[in-house]
């Protein structure tokens, strides 16, 4: 079965063609500067990459621009469009009304629809997508996988906030979590590798990136994750400033006049390791930083690295004990010096690693980097949400549950 996953944002729109039962990508690429007069599509192929401009466009637009490249004559994968049997969409916040992936209809867009004030930024563009495809291809059967989904397992007493009820039942203000689709992948993922079972584990998810979160997994169920009502609360990221005391927030506002808006773009697009540094972003810059001596990029390391570190100590608390502790995402599966620094300080819980074997896991390679004496089996896995969506996807078009 080949199923079509996309992933769109307010600017882009990321695709993969998958054949499931192999997990063969058939197509891979994406589309850039949706909506400004420069938009383009960039295409993974055999012998390379390849771009092609498409100028001003709308999602509609970019969404016929990707299946166009599919049946191109020169480069594309496939004859007909007739080729794709379902489309599986990454939606970010299904708030408390999805626990598991949906076939779309016209009430799940309603219910979509219905999470656009908890979610302005992302599930507007996400149902853009999904209307897009109705719009070109009406008879192909499409799947919204929530971020949020794996999280809905987590207890009232982990998930709510300790502010006036009232928010919580008229607002729907409580932490939902994100990633869900890459902590339900990997946390399934560790325990293949391992050789054991997922249903009687006790897991630490470190989804580390760009984008970070943790989650505590107990017999294959969150019950714990570190963002919240929206991907700003927990760790320091790229960008996001994690969690920070909110009468900050209010002083700042207060003493430079800050709208909301404003904060909202402090916190989210001005803060962690960018806001500390004013250098960058992305870490392997901080890092190639670090090697030259700049001590701030070594502040902002030493920052990054202390809260993944306190929320695992606080997880392993809440678990009673942990099993495994799975790395992932960009930082996680090629940052070696950050995995091992965070296990060194994890030896009270008697994490021991090869640091040998760590150092020579990135690039593309995962495995298991604790000793046999471990008591804690550490591993580096490489996340695949589009291959998770796309399996969910398929089961969902097959009748089985995702």
């Amino acid at each position: 079965m080949n199923i079509l996953v996309l992933n769109c944002g307010s600017s882009s729109a990321k695709y993969k063609l998958i054949e499931v039962k192999s997990n063969t990508i058939l197509a891979e690429g994406g589309v850039e500067k949706i909506g400004l007069p420069d938009g383009f599509i960039k295409m993974k192929l055999e012998d390379g990459k390849k771009n092609v401009d498409l100028g001003l466009i709308n999602h509609d637009g970019a969404i016929k621009a990707i299946l166009d490249a599919l049946v191109n004559p020169e480069y594309g994968c496939i004859k007909t469009l007739n080729e794709i049997d379902a489309v599986g969409h990454r939606v970010v916040h299904g708030g408390e009304k999805f626990n598991k992936s949906m076939l779309i209809t016209d009430e799940v867009k309603d219910m979509i629809k219905e999470c656009y004030s908890i979610a302005p930024l992302h599930n507007p563009v996400n149902m853009a997508g999904i209307d897009a495809i109705t719009n070109v291809l009406p008879d192909v059967p499409q799947v919204a996988v929530f971020d949020t989904a794996f999280h809905q397992t987590m207890p009232k007493h982990a998930y709510l906030y300790p502010l006036p009820m009232k928010y919580y039942e008229e607002d729907h203000v409580r932490r939902y979590g994100f990633h869900g689709t890459s902590h339900r992948f990997v946390s399934r993922r560790v325990c293949e590798m391992l050789n054991t079972d997922w249903r009687d584990k006790k897991i630490i998810c470190c989804h580390i990136g760009n984008g970070a979160s943790i989650s505590a997994i107990r017999n294959g169920e969150s019950i714990d994750t570190s963002m919240g009502l929206t991907p700003t609360e927990g760790l320091m990221m790229g960008t996001r400033s994690g969690d920070i005391d909110p009468g900050a927030l209010i002083f700042l506002m207060e003493k430079y006049n800050l709208t909301a808006k404003d904060l909202m773009r402090i916190v989210n697009k001005e803060s962690g390791v960018l806001g500390i540094t004013g250098i960058s972003s992305d870490m392997r810059e901080i890092c190639d930083e670090i090697d030259k001596g700049n001590p701030i990029a070594q502040l902002a390391m030493d920052m990054y690295e202390l809260r993944i570190l306190k929320y695992i100590g606080a997880y392993a608390a809440e678990l009673n004990g942990v099993d495994i502790i799975a790395f992932t995402g960009g930082v996680g599966e090629n940052q070696t010096p950050t995995r091992r620094n965070i296990c060194r300080n994890l030896e009270y819980l008697g994490v021991k690693i090869n640091e040998e074997l760590n150092d020579k896991l990135w690039r593309g390679k995962e495995g298991e980097i604790s000793t046999p004496e471990s008591k804690v089996k550490v591993v580096v896995v490489m996340t695949d949400e589009e291959y998770m969506i796309a399996r969910d996807t398929e089961a969902i078009i097959e009748g089985r549950e995702p």
